[in-house]
């Protein structure tokens, strides 16, 4: 709302509760999904970074939750604001919480490399809390072009990656954990599905999450023992109060080494801001347009709060926007998560959650989420941009395989490079992995050029290819090399050639397309 606008001008305060059935609905469904997050930090900074667990309990998950609050009380307010200066009740806050992405890449590409190599763990905690802040304080910059960005890139080029993640790694990855156990998972999934059916209102005041959850923990406890269901739940622990402490300057100032991981973390950087300008434009699909730069800002924000109170893993917007908006959320559902997950963090009550629910039925949840925002990928670009919303999934399977296939290696006891060289060939393990190399940026890529070519704006079209070359050329897509201890990302100018020119040579043929554009049909 715009404060120096004379009072007549302003838009009245609009009369919204703060708290409804949907804020309810998208509670369990975003608590879910920030609860899966801090359970990975929980799990993964000992066993990878040699954190110890209780100082993951005492410090870094209070630092997270606070980041958490922060971010979730903002996006709340600027939720009620977009509702004053629309006259609307239905506007819904843009999901927030700790990022997968900057989360595992601070774990297995900063942190856990530092630990391996020093064996000191302090050393790479500090290091990860300065990726963190260093990260945050980028993206902040970002946030004063992001609004150029989205003006001028086309929607499916925005929607298609997000979607493609979606559902990638947020449908089919849950879905396989889903079906892996169907006795406790089958019933509470299709709970979700009439629940979160629109129109269909379920008998009682009850969210369709919180029945599947409660219908999923009541089979596995009853049906625990008869082999039906596998629920082996870990010994409930005593609650451990952990409050939030601010991380002195000279610690950052200690941690500069993270420096040398820059290559990881600007191609990092970039990724977080372009899927935020995603959400965005999600959110503006669904019909909430937020403003690019404070949307950002706040972003930005969150991970620099994590930092100064000894959390590595910055907050990010979550994909997912319209699928909270059709369950009803506004704003409350985002006060109510930051207040919880607060709360639990504070409280060290996660491990104690996770000794009497299993996780099966709030996978579900998210799987849900994620085949409503790949539905929108589609239904709100243009019928003829369908194929270029395709196009743009291909990094992200690319991307999923290689996961496959590292995992696959792992479990082996081979090494990666061996499985390349034996069969690389059969299977064009290089184009995989070509592919999957920078998956989000150059999804957007291939998405944009196929929208203009399809538009006949051959002149854009070349700019897009463009722009592939160059990012080719110094490593944000497609370049890597093998080496024994895995795929290592290369940068630098020319790492991937082969790509450069020949992104470089179909931007000279759209450019000349451009010139003769005359003699070619129209859409």
């Amino acid at each position: 709302m715009d404060l120096g606008a004379p009072a007549s001008a302003r838009p009245a305060w609009v009369a919204a509760p703060w708290l409804t059935r949907g804020d309810w609905e998208g509670f369990f469904a975003l608590f879910v999904d920030n609860l899966l997050q801090l359970m990975l930090i929980a799990v993964l900074c000992p066993a990878v970074c040699g954190i110890p667990a209780d100082y993951v309990v005492r410090v870094i998950l209070p630092g997270a939750a606070v980041s958490v609050l922060f971010g979730n009380l903002a996006y709340a307010w600027q939720a009620r604001r977009l509702m004053a200066r629309t006259g609307r009740t239905d506007v819904t806050a843009l999901p927030y919480g700790v990022a997968i992405s900057s989360l595992l890449a601070n774990v297995y590409l900063i942190m856990g490399p530092v630990y391996v190599a020093t064996h000191d763990w302090h050393l790479a905690y500090h290091v990860g809390l300065f990726a963190c802040f260093l990260r945050s304080v980028l993206e902040a910059g970002a946030a004063f072009f992001g609004g150029w960005i989205r003006r001028h890139t086309p929607r499916a080029a925005l929607l298609s990656p997000m979607a493609g993640i979606a559902l990638v790694y947020v449908a089919l990855g849950f879905v396989l954990e889903v079906f892996q156990q169907p006795v406790l998972s089958i019933l509470p999934l299709f709970i979700l599905l009439v629940g979160y059916t629109p129109g269909i209102r379920l008998p009682g005041r009850m969210p369709a999450g919180l029945r599947a959850i409660a219908v999923g923990t009541a089979l596995a406890w009853g049906l625990r023992g008869t082999g039906l269901v596998h629920f082996d739940p870990p010994p409930a622990a005593g609650l451990i109060w952990g409050w939030p402490r601010p991380v002195p300057l000279l610690d950052f100032v200690f941690s500069a080494l993270g420096l040398k991981y820059l290559a990881v973390i600007l191609p990092i950087s970039l990724v977080q801001m372009v899927e935020s300008l995603q959400v965005l434009e999600s959110a503006e699909a669904a019909g909430d347009a937020y403003d690019t730069r404070a949307s950002l800002l706040t972003n930005a924000l969150g991970g620099v709060v994590a930092a100064a109170f000894g959390s590595c893993f910055p907050p990010n917007l979550y994909l997912g926007h319209p699928a909270w908006k059709q369950l009803g959320a506004r704003s409350g559902y985002s006060v109510l998560n930051g207040v919880v997950t607060t709360f639990l963090c504070l409280c060290g009550g996660i491990p104690l959650i996770l000794s009497v629910v299993p996780l099966q039925p709030s996978m579900a949840i998210l799987m849900w989420v994620g085949l409503a925002l790949t539905a929108q990928a589609f239904t709100d670009v243009p019928p003829r941009h369908a194929i270029a919303v395709v196009l743009g999934f291909l990094p992200m399977l690319a991307q999923w395989g290689l996961g496959i296939l590292k995992s696959t290696a792992h479990a082996a006891g081979v090494p990666l490079a061996s499985l390349v060289d034996r069969f690389g060939d059969d299977f064009a393990v290089r184009g995989l992995i070509g592919l999957s190399q920078g998956s989000l940026v150059s999804s957007m890529l291939l998405t944009a050029i196929l929208v203009h070519i399809i538009e006949r704006r051959f002149d854009r079209a070349a700019f897009w290819a463009l722009l592939a070359s160059v990012f080719s050329a110094i490593g944000l897509i497609h370049a890597f090399r093998i080496a024994p201890e895995g795929i290592l990302p290369v940068f630098g100018w020319l790492a991937s050639p082969g790509f450069a020119l020949s992104y470089l040579a179909v931007a000279a043929v759209l450019v000349a397309f451009h010139w003769s554009r005359r003699n070619l049909p129209q859409p």
